[in-house]
């Protein structure tokens, strides 16, 4: 009696929960910086084809190599065991992200200094759109979560115990995508210094433009050289990517 009363304690913990169910505050954040009434018309799944699908900008030695990531690209990247190993396998990202892989190669004298945070897209509706992080992502996913297999999850582990059933209350809590996770953190690109014959690559994400967007313009800017005794840099380069919007 007392592990089926256990039970029940269980399948009302977990559904009340459910029934509450936290939305992190990441997803609450406004999604583009414009107008206020464009914030319900972005982040939608599309499915993007942009053309050109890779461009290729170079100054003071520093070439920038773009390639819009579609949904196969992304499956046949995040496929490579060599690459990702034992994670190897699955698209960690979301039909309503625009996704670009990003090669940085630095042929110059100088140290440069790259910071993927500051990259933004632009659209031709007179928005902007900032890098999102590895944490937006995961957020996002976990609201994707169907509650009906966390539930079912937290049930099977559920084990008997002194007082009745034992509960993963960790799996309740603090349920995590560690596989896709490590995926999103060991493809991005990263902020921070490439020194002279470095050749560095990643990906780097946004959320979806609206779906009657023709123009998509990827500003990397802010790749910092000329650096003097004390560490300044007195050069700062943008390089700007123009993509069209096109039919499959």
């Amino acid at each position: 009696m007392r592990t089926m009363c256990a039970a029940v304690s269980v399948i009302v913990l977990v559904t009340g929960c459910a029934r509450f169910q936290h939305t992190s505050s990441l997803l609450l954040e406004r999604r583009v910086r414009g107008s206020l009434t464009e914030e319900a018309l972005v982040g939608r799944a599309v499915p993007w084809h942009l053309d050109p699908i890779t461009q290729t900008k170079a100054e003071q030695g520093i070439e920038v190599n773009v390639n819009f990531a579609s949904k196969a690209y992304l499956q046949n990247f995040f496929s490579n065991q060599a690459t990702f190993g034992t994670f190897a396998g699955h698209n960690p990202y979301f039909p309503e992200h625009l996704v670009f892989y990003m090669k940085v190669a630095n042929h110059s004298t100088k140290k440069i200094f790259i910071n993927p945070v500051v990259f933004v897209i632009t659209d031709d509706h007179n928005n902007q759109y900032h890098v999102l992080g590895q944490d937006y992502i995961t957020a996002f996913a976990e609201s994707r979560q169907p509650l009906a297999t966390m539930t079912r999850g937290v049930l099977e582990e559920a084990r008997p115990g002194y007082f009745g059933l034992s509960l993963p209350v960790g799996k309740i809590f603090a349920a995590k995508p560690q596989g896709d996770f490590a995926l999103l953190v060991q493809s991005a690109l990263k902020t921070g210094p490439l020194f002279p014959g470095t050749v560095y690559d990643g990906l780097i994400s946004f959320w979806n433009p609206r779906t009657d967007t023709k123009k998509v313009h990827l500003l990397t800017t802010g790749i910092k050289t000329d650096f003097d005794a004390n560490d300044v840099p007195k050069t700062s380069l943008d390089f700007t990517f123009d993509f069209d919007v096109v039919s499959p």
